[in-house]
């Protein structure tokens, strides 16, 4: 009995199966009837959307070049802005700066002397404009005093018996200057013999000069005052 069954069972799978590929042989084969004018048409069709992809590729292309070179431009542009900015600020004494320079010691000229009070404690106001008019005669660079970055606008005066250096008072003796310049041999000997040596006799102090190859000057820690200035508005 249950070998009939498998007989049954399996005559049918082997029946459907031929079935089946009886009917795929069956079916036609499609065959494309378009004519060779038909097919050429198309073919132009499809040339010119493959034409027309192409140019929006290349347009694509060409933007995002454009894109690219702007980008550029404007990093270049922010770069020489920020060099400027950085350059006027070291112009205007607003940056650290360092190099070869001379070091301008200003002691008393009598702090070895017996003699009571003869000893200077205070360098005055008028003794340092004309180290530094010196100084500038002779092609310095950059000047600090003490502490003080010397700029443009760097005042000196006298406040009860104490100089005051950009609204600072200045440190008791010894006191150095510090002086940046391209030829800071041809500087030490035109100092040396300069007025500015006679001039601190006279006020009781003593100059030293010192070259040194690697000497340090503070940023101007301070807001410049900007004085007599207008805008100039445009026409």
């Amino acid at each position: 009995m249950e070998r009939k069954w498998t007989f049954t069972i399996v005559t049918l799978l082997i029946g459907f199966m031929l079935a089946v590929l009886f009917q795929t042989t069956k079916e036609p084969v499609v065959r494309d009837t378009r004519d060779v004018r038909e097919l050429r048409q198309e073919l132009v069709q499809e040339q010119e959307k493959r034409q027309q992809l192409a140019d929006e590729i290349e347009n694509t292309e060409s933007l995002l070049s454009q894109y690219r070179q702007s980008l550029e431009e404007q990093q270049e542009i922010d770069s020489v802005i920020e060099e400027q900015i950085e350059a006027l600020r070291e112009s205007a004494g607003l940056t650290e700066v360092s190099g070869e320079g001379l070091v301008i010691t200003i002691k008393s000229l009598y702090e070895n002397d017996a003699y009571v009070g003869s000893t200077s404690q205070n360098v005055s106001p008028d003794f340092l404009r004309s180290l530094l008019n010196e100084l500038n005669i002779y092609q310095a660079k950059e000047i600090a005093i003490g502490t003080e970055r010397i700029i443009s606008t760097s005042t000196f005066y006298e406040v009860n018996g104490t100089t005051q250096v950009n609204t600072r008072r200045l440190p008791p003796l010894p006191i150095e200057v510090k002086v940046l310049s391209d030829d800071v041999e041809r500087l030490h000997n035109q100092m040396v013999v300069s007025a500015a040596v006679e001039l601190a006799e006279i006020e009781g102090l003593q100059l030293e000069f010192e070259i040194r190859d690697e000497i340090t000057l503070p940023a101007f820690d301070q807001t410049p005052r900007v004085r007599f200035m207008e805008e100039v508005k445009e026409e």
